[in-house]
């Protein structure tokens, strides 16, 4: 049984409900339909902590999925994932991929300035004040193109950028 239909949370239960009547009346091939079904248990394993399980099902979605804007999330998911295990570059490898297929997420410039920020907090406590600020120099950067996507969110980077460049 496929992760999404053991979820108790009547949410989930929900959404796995209409996920699965818009899959069934969609014009969409089996394939689609597969892709976008490993993509929902992708997401509901990473929501309950099994990273594995939603690395294996996103893996099986990409494998399945032809459309740059879906595989642009899928690439975004794994991303995260690798964030959370403290995998920073190999997180980086999939946020800028999840980029060339949708250059408008501005979740994924969030995530690898806040990565390109760490880095050069990492740099400052080992006394390397050149490379901190080439760091927090790709950290604005990339903050900056997501606010211009979306203004009214990141105001933590919206605050550090104002410090930043002043």
């Amino acid at each position: 049984m496929p992760r999404s239909q053991r979820n108790d949370n009547f949410i989930d239960k929900t959404f796995t409900v209409v996920a699965d009547i818009l899959v069934k009346v969609l014009p969409t091939s089996n394939r689609e339909k597969q892709a976008f079904t490993y993509y929902r248990d992708g997401m509901a394993a990473q929501a309950e902590g099994e990273y594995a399980e939603a690395l294996q099902n996103y893996y099986q979605a990409l494998r399945l999925e032809i459309d740059p804007y879906d595989r642009s999330y899928i690439l975004y998911n794994i991303g995260l994932i690798y964030t959370c295990n403290g995998e920073h570059g190999r997180a980086l490898e999939y946020y800028y991929q999840a980029l060339e297929r949708n250059p408008s997420l501005p979740q994924a410039l969030n995530n690898i300035a806040v990565i390109y920020h760490y880095r050069g907090e990492q740099a400052i406590e080992r006394g390397q004040s050149e490379i901190s600020k080439l760091l927090f120099d790709k950290a604005a950067d990339y903050w900056k193109e997501a606010i211009r996507l979306a203004p009214t969110n990141y105001l933590e980077a919206q605050s550090w950028l104002n410090q930043y460049t002043n």
